[in-house]
């Protein structure tokens, strides 16, 4: 079964933990620069969205891809990036819809979240378990459950609940 990643944005407390712990994984040094999420941020208003690859159903970089260097792997449900093949076009980076695709100047390559092949470390780190590697079904249930309680929320600060 596919896992995916999950973000429950009211947990993220922005503190950048799994920046960190990611490019000292995947480059072996602290540089949040070079790390494959990033930590988008709404200070006034305390929002903390962390970005990551989507690994797409049909992802929009690997149709760009002159040489196809990223092909969806679906028995594990990722979308990877063939580094020997990629020969640094960087047309994926425009296409991503999310922006989770980074260039690694060094390398002339690109960089992007592997779900460090099955066992995220950035999810390992996360202090206030706002990031998740789950089940895709699950993950089904649980955005329904968050709709859910959000939806009730509004409605509850309605004076009927209309």
């Amino acid at each position: 079964m596919a896992k995916i990643m999950t973000v429950d944005y009211d947990r993220c407390t922005g503190c950048r933990l799994c920046e960190m712990v990611c490019s000292v994984n995947k480059e072996g040094a602290s540089d949040p620069a070079r790390a494959r999420i990033h930590i988008i941020k709404w200070e006034m208003e305390g929002i903390y969205v962390p970005m990551f690859c989507q690994h797409c159903e049909d992802p929009l970089c690997a149709a760009v891809c002159p040489v196809r260097a990223i092909e969806r792997d679906e028995a594990e449900g990722r979308v990877r990036v063939d580094k020997e093949k990629c020969v640094g076009c960087r047309s994926c980076l425009s296409a991503c819809p999310f922006g989770a695709i980074g260039w690694d100047e060094e390398k002339r390559k690109v960089i992007r979240c592997d779900l460090c092949h099955g066992d995220p470390t950035c999810v390992k780190f996360c202090a206030t378990k706002a990031i998740q590697f789950i089940e895709a079904e699950r993950a089904v249930l649980v955005r329904k459950r968050a709709a859910a309680e959000r939806l009730h929320r509004a409605l509850s600060q309605t004076s009927h609940g209309i």
